[in-house]
């Protein structure tokens, strides 16, 4: 007679939590951006989304997100399958102007060792 007591799955797997999550009123509405700024540390990612308007030399900070380096790795994975599945539903998204260059907003620092974080 087996004694288990590991609380996994008659396949081995661990069973799947369901996490309840509340959205606020405020939340919900959401915040519009077209621009974001991405550093990092070796201990963190920081990612500044906030939005440009045409003729208007200065940008403000709207939220300011900052999570861990698997972290932001596990995000990229979903976005990739999340764009994957837009993409498969609604057909490919098109980047305007230079498409190597990332995108207003994306593009890689060119210097990343002077860059500074708050």
């Amino acid at each position: 007679m087996s004694n288990n007591n590991n609380n996994n799955n008659s396949d081995g797997t661990l069973p799947q939590h369901q996490i309840n999550i509340e959205l606020g009123e405020k939340e919900a509405e959401g915040i519009y951006s077209n621009l974001a700024i991405i550093s990092h540390s070796p201990a963190e990612f920081i990612i500044d989304y906030t939005r440009i308007f045409p003729g208007v030399p200065k940008a403000k900070v709207h939220s300011r997100i900052i999570m861990t380096p698997q972290h932001a790795k596990l995000f990229l994975n979903a976005m990739k399958e999340n764009i994957q599945r837009y993409e498969n539903q609604y057909g490919e998204i098109t980047i305007q102007n230079d498409p190597n260059g990332g995108g207003m907003g994306f593009q890689i620092p060119v210097n990343p060792k002077e860059e500074k974080i708050n």
